[in-house]
Parts: C-alpha cells; structure tokens; sequence
C-alpha cells in the first residue's frame, strides 16, 4: 500500500491539473484516472516492464506492447530451456509470460535493480555489463538468441543488458518461473545445463583475461562467436559482430586502440576481412591455433 501512495504521489506531480486547451480537469475525475494509472504501474512492476522510480514513471513504454509467447511457432525453441517442456505443457509457459520488443541501444534493465522477471532471449543481441565502484565498466559478455537472463534467480539484476540491436525476448514472472522448476524437473534439468555452460564460458573467459596475449584475445573471441553463431545459423565464415570496438576491449580487458590494431592485423595477415556487419574469416585455422595458446 504504501508502494502505491508512492506511485500516487509522483503521478500528481507529474499529471497537470489543467489539459491542454486550459480547462481545468474534475478533480474527483482526475484522482480516478491516477488511481487507475498507479494500479498500472504496480502491475507492470511486478511484471518487469518498467521499475518503481521517479524517472521511470515519466516515461514507461521502453518496450512494444506485449504479445502471447507463441511457443509452438517460435524459431529458436530447440536452443532454449523450453525445448525441455512436451508441447502441451507450453500452456504452463503461456500462463507466466509475454513477448517484447526492445529498439537498439535501449536498456533492458540495470544492475542492481529489483528483478521480477527472468528472460529468454528470442532474437538480437545484448551487452551484458557490471560497473565497477570507481566509475569503469566491465563488459561480462554478449548474449545471443537462445541465452537466458536471470539463471542465478535473483532478486536483483546482477549486470546491465543493452540491446546491441533491436531484440524480441520472452519474459516470465521470476516466481512463477521458479514455481514450475519445482514442478517441471526436465526444465530444472535443462536450466542446470545451461547454468553449466555459462560456468565454463566464464572459467574460460578468466583464462583468457589473465593468460593471452592481445592477439590471442581477439582470435579467442572471433572463434568463439563464431561457434556461437554457428548453434544459432549454422556454419559460417561470416560472424557478425553487432558490438562496438569499446565493447570488446572492455570485454577482452582491451583498450579500443589495441582492438583496432590486432584487428588491423589480422586483417593485414589475410587471417580475416572487417566487413560493416563484422568479419569473415579468411585463416580459420590459424585462428583457432591462435585461440588454443
């Protein structure tokens, strides 16, 4: 209730007591109208479409209005942790979840923030970073169609997602998700694997970090978004690197000029072309002996 009167009290600052054309409006009318629209905000909080600050309030449609999930039909189903679930048990998903949208450059959710939902991610790409108590930003990876956010299920987002591009996700009430892992254990199962992936990915991004040299790095990196690519599309010499260069370095442990120049190297040793959408790799092999130092 007192979330509520919160919600109230920032909504009257915000909503004038005059329209546009100067009349003044009813003010029994008017507090029915706040009324209706914090009841709104309370729900889509709890949903994980906007988060109960002030500067949110001004502006809460970050997303596309939400759709049914549509899992039969959904192209990446056998890359997610629903491809755990038997067609008739998508019912239970539908139940939780909505479809959204995100426009490039547009921020998900940041770190810190409470998290009442968890994500699939659908289609595009997202940055996922962590800020550091001075100011500087770590970059802890880039998730792609198919990663889901919020493994750890925490009451809190433990890094900020930025859509690399405009991104299509699946979002679930995070307790009604951890409701049907109690009762779906293939999709506790699936959720584990995925957990152990994401445990390897990282205890290889520490070697990676600490160990390689700069040109390794960057070998380690276009090799194992290629791989990644590769579960999603299939085999490709084309990887698409929807990230900026600032991104990797701060990915990689980088400064953006020494991304610039392993990358002009590479490209220079005929090893890849910088195509505008990313790379083509020209000397997979050497790549991929580069990545295994």
């Amino acid at each position: 209730m007192r979330i509520k009167n919160f919600v109230l009290l920032v909504q009257r600052a915000m909503v004038p007591e005059t329209f546009c054309d100067g009349s003044r409006a009813n003010p029994g009318r008017r507090e029915l109208i706040l009324e209706s629209l914090a009841e709104k905000t309370l729900f889509d909080t709890v949903f994980g479409r906007i988060e109960t600050s002030p500067r949110n309030l001004a502006c809460s449609h970050k997303a596309t209005p939400s759709l049914a999930l549509g899992c039969e039909e959904c192209e990446i189903k056998g890359l997610s942790v629903c491809d755990s679930l038997e067609p008739d048990e998508f019912e239970l998903l539908e139940r939780i979840g909505r479809t959204l949208s995100f426009a490039a450059k547009a921020t998900l959710f940041e770190q810190g923030r409470d998290a009442p939902f968890v994500s699939n991610l659908t289609s595009g790409a997202l940055r996922l970073s962590k800020l550091l108590p001075d100011g500087r930003r770590q970059v802890v990876g880039f998730a792609l169609p198919g990663d889901f956010l919020g493994l750890a299920m925490q009451p809190t987002h433990m890094f900020t997602a930025d859509a690399l591009t405009p991104v299509k996700l699946c979002q679930f009430s995070r307790l009604g998700f951890s409701d049907l892992l109690d009762k779906k254990p293939r999709l506790m199962r699936a959720l584990m694997n995925m957990a152990a992936q994401e445990l390897t990915l990282a205890q290889d991004q520490m070697v990676v970090l600490g160990r390689r040299t700069a040109e390794e790095k960057i070998a380690s990196f276009l090799i194992g978004m290629r791989n990644r690519y590769a579960r999603i599309h299939g085999s490709s010499v084309h990887v698409p690197l929807p990230m900026t260069r600032l991104d990797i370095g701060d990915y990689l442990g980088l400064t953006v000029e020494t991304v610039s120049r392993m990358m002009t190297r590479l490209a220079r040793e005929k090893a890849i072309v910088i195509v505008p959408d990313g790379v083509r790799l020209l000397d997979v092999p050497r790549l991929e002996q580069l990545a295994e130092m």
